[in-house]
């Protein structure tokens, strides 16, 4: 890059650029008017072999009616043809739309959607769920245990009556304290 920053000089003039352009342009060109003159080709040669040309005249009316008749069959083979293809081209695309979802989860390109908060009460979230089989309001509270104070009050009581634990380790230590355990049957236990 030079020193400004802008992209480098091309080592072909505009000119010569140009008139590449130019003949690319023209070489396409006749490259699709081959294609299509080809395909014409094809579709006169198909033609001339699946329908030969028609001869009426100096047919009486039961040949035409047995000609009616053949090209009536025909007709329906080439539909039954026709949808047979319809069907299966219909099955590859739905194949490959299939593949394609594939190639995307493994790929793992999704982007998750961001998730707004929503804020909802027992009874919106239980008359979503159940819909019309929820019936008055339900109060969750009322289901929750209540503790009364003075089962509080009475297990403040018991905490202080165990007492300071050093004071039972004191007790315990040295051999009178084993011997006490002995002695009562497990001491704490």
């Amino acid at each position: 890059m030079n020193p400004k920053g802008d992209k480098p000089k091309s080592k072909i003039s505009a000119s010569r650029k140009l008139s590449l352009k130019i003949l690319l342009l023209q070489k396409a060109c006749d490259d699709l008017e081959k294609e299509r003159q080809e395909r014409e080709e094809e579709k006169g040669r198909y033609l001339k072999e699946k329908l030969p040309p028609l001869q009426l005249s100096g047919l009486s009316l039961d040949e035409l009616q047995k000609l009616c008749k053949q090209l009536h069959e025909k007709i329906d083979i080439v539909d039954e043809e026709r949808y047979d293809c319809e069907h299966k081209v219909s099955k590859h695309n739905k194949d490959i739309h299939e593949l394609k979802l594939k190639v995307q989860d493994l790929g793992g390109k999704f982007k998750k959607p961001a998730l707004r908060k929503v804020r909802v009460s027992a009874d919106e979230m239980m008359r979503a769920l159940l819909g019309s089989k929820h019936k008055g309001s339900m109060d969750l509270r009322a289901n929750l245990k209540s503790v009364k104070k003075e089962d509080v009050k009475q297990d403040k009581v018991l905490t202080s009556e165990v007492g300071d634990w050093r004071k039972n380790v004191e007790a315990m230590s040295g051999m009178e304290g084993r011997k006490k355990m002995f002695d009562t049957g497990g001491g704490a236990q």
